[in-house]
Formats: structure tokens, C-alpha cells, sequence
């Protein structure tokens, strides 16, 4: 009787592990699909001239150095505001507030927040920042709009970062006489700094593929600059992003082409940013189990 349970056990093990197997293979030959498509399709678009110069009719060239600029603009923007508040957020809600209602609170806040689509944040936006501050349809309005849309990913990630840091690092620094700000600063941050990155780099993935939200903030003008002093006015102007310029081409303007060598821009970029995250998550594993 146990020889026939074990043999079934085995059965049932190996036919869980075929499925396993095959839903991995599945993924991979979805996303090998996707990438070889948008290239074969896109590639031919993309050359020194599309990434540097932008879309003029009298001109006759097709360019996105516009919506380029404008994506850097954003993540730049969005990125120095949301990463110390997602940060300090952290810190706070794991290192000084006591369990309670009001943690139980703003966490509840925190993962609703994260739930929201990603047009009701535009809609918000466009109302708050754009009309009742002020700022129109503006790089700035997208920023701070996206802000809203990252805090919770950059949050939650330090949160568990630094739940993962080892309570003996916290009792080291304690009985060596080191106060509770030198101790989040010189250990605790340092240690969760692979967390840390990472949700950082998730955030700036998820800024640069957003589109829905920056349509009703930001706007979809592409040009550059005449001048440079128009580089700082910038960020009060329309800027669409690259995504913007991607649902534009292939809707209203009907220029597929031009779509798919969009797309694989946003390909290499997401790609680079994924390699961005290992090494940098590698990088401070490192130096975090030299402690």
C-alpha cells in the first residue's frame, strides 16, 4: 500500500511539474513573440535621424528627440519628488510609528492607492494640478500626477526592504550607543538599498510605459527648444512622451510604422532598465553581506 500511495504521489508530482514547465515555456514563448514581432516590424523605422530630430512636415522628417526630452523631463521630475516622500513614507510607517490603527490606515491607504487605474489619476490630475493650481496641460501636471501613481510602488518596496534587514543590526547599533537616525542612515537604508533600487527602477518603468494618465496632464506636443533658456521654461509647456506619441501614430494619425519603431525604443528601454535593476540590486547585495 505504500509502494502504490508513493508511485501515485510521483504521478501527481510530475504531472504538476509538466504544467509548471509548460506555463514557463508559455510565458517565454509569449514575450520571444512579442519582441520578434514589434522588431521586424519596427526596426527598419529606427535609425540616427528618428532618434534625433523631430516629426516636421515642411522638413519632410519623422523624429522623436521631442517626446524623448519630454519622457526625461518626467522621470526626472517625478522621480526627485516621489523617491524621498516614498522613502521617508517608509521609513517612518516601519521604523518609528507604533502598530496601530493609524499605520493599519495609512497602509490600507497605501495599497488602495495602488489599485487605482492609472486614468483617474489623469483625471484628478488635469482637475487639481491643472486647472485648480494652475499648471494647464504641462510637463509639470504629468510629473506631479505620476508622483501620485508611483508613491505607493516606491513605498511598499522600501517597506519590505527593510523588513528584510535582520533586527540583530538594529540591537548592534543599539548597544554600541549609535541613536536611531544613525542607525536607519549608515546601517539600515544601506541594507535595504537592493530594495530599495528596485522598486525605484519598477517606478521608472512604470512612468516611462504610462500613457492614459499623461494624455489628460501632459499633453502631446513634441518639439524641441528653439533656444536654450527654453529648456528650463520646459517643464511648464505640453510634452508628449513617447507613449503618447506611440497611441497618436497608431490611432488619430494612422502611421503604423512609425508606431512599431516607437515600440521598440520602449523595448530597449524597458530592457535597459531591467539589466539596470540586476546589477545594481547585485551591487549593493554585495556590499551588504560585507557587513
Amino acid at each position: 500500500m505504500t509502494s502504490i500511495n508513493g508511485k501515485r504521489r510521483r504521478i501527481g508530482d510530475d504531472v504538476v511539474y509538466f504544467f509548471i514547465y509548460l506555463c514557463a515555456a508559455l510565458s517565454v514563448v509569449l514575450l520571444a513573440g512579442i519582441i520578434i514581432y514589434v522588431f521586424v516590424r519596427g526596426i527598419g523605422q529606427v535609425n540616427w535621424q528618428f532618434l534625433t530630430s523631430e516629426t516636421s512636415v515642411l522638413r519632410g522628417t519623422v523624429g522623436i528627440a521631442g517626446n524623448l526630452l519630454n519622457t526625461l523631463y518626467i522621470i526626472i521630475i517625478t522621480m526627485l519628488i516621489a523617491t524621498p516622500v516614498g522613502v521617508g513614507a517608509a521609513v517612518y510607517l516601519n521604523e518609528y510609528a507604533k502598530p496601530g490603527k493609524l499605520v493599519s490606515t495609512i497602509e490600507f491607504a497605501t495599497e488602495t492607492l495602488a489599485g487605482i487605474p492609472s486614468i483617474i489619476f489623469g483625471l484628478f490630475g488635469m482637475m487639481f494640478f491643472g486647472q485648480t493650481i494652475g499648471f494647464g496641460y504641462s510637463i509639470l501636471t504629468g510629473s506631479l500626477t505620476l508622483t501620485l501613481m508611483v508613491l505607493p510602488l516606491i513605498t511598499r518596496n522600501t517597506q519590505e526592504a527593510l523588513k528584510t534587514v535582520p533586527d540583530s543590526y538594529r540591537h548592534g547599533a543599539v548597544g554600541l550607543g549609535a541613536g536611531k537616525w544613525h542607525t536607519i542612515r549608515t546601517i539600515l537604508l544601506p541594507s535595504a538599498m537592493p530594495g530599495i533600487i528596485t522598486g525605484v527602477i519598477l517606478a521608472i518603468g512604470r512612468i516611462v510605459g504610462e500613457s492614459a494618465a499623461l494624455l489628460f496632464t501632459a499633453g502631446s506636443a513634441g518639439m524641441l527648444p528653439k533656444v536654450a533658456s527654453g529648456y528650463f521654461s520646459k517643464i511648464m509647456q505640453s510634452g508628449g512622451t513617447l507613449t503618447i506619441k506611440l497611441y497618436l501614430a497608431a490611432t488619430s494619425e494612422g502611421k503604423f510604422d512609425q508606431a512599431f519603431g516607437i515600440a521598440v525604443v520602449l523595448l530597449v528601454i524597458v530592457f535597459l532598465i531591467n539589466i539596470l535593476t540586476k546589477v545594481l540590486a547585485k551591487k549593493f547585495q554585495a556590499n551588504r553581506s560585507s557587513f
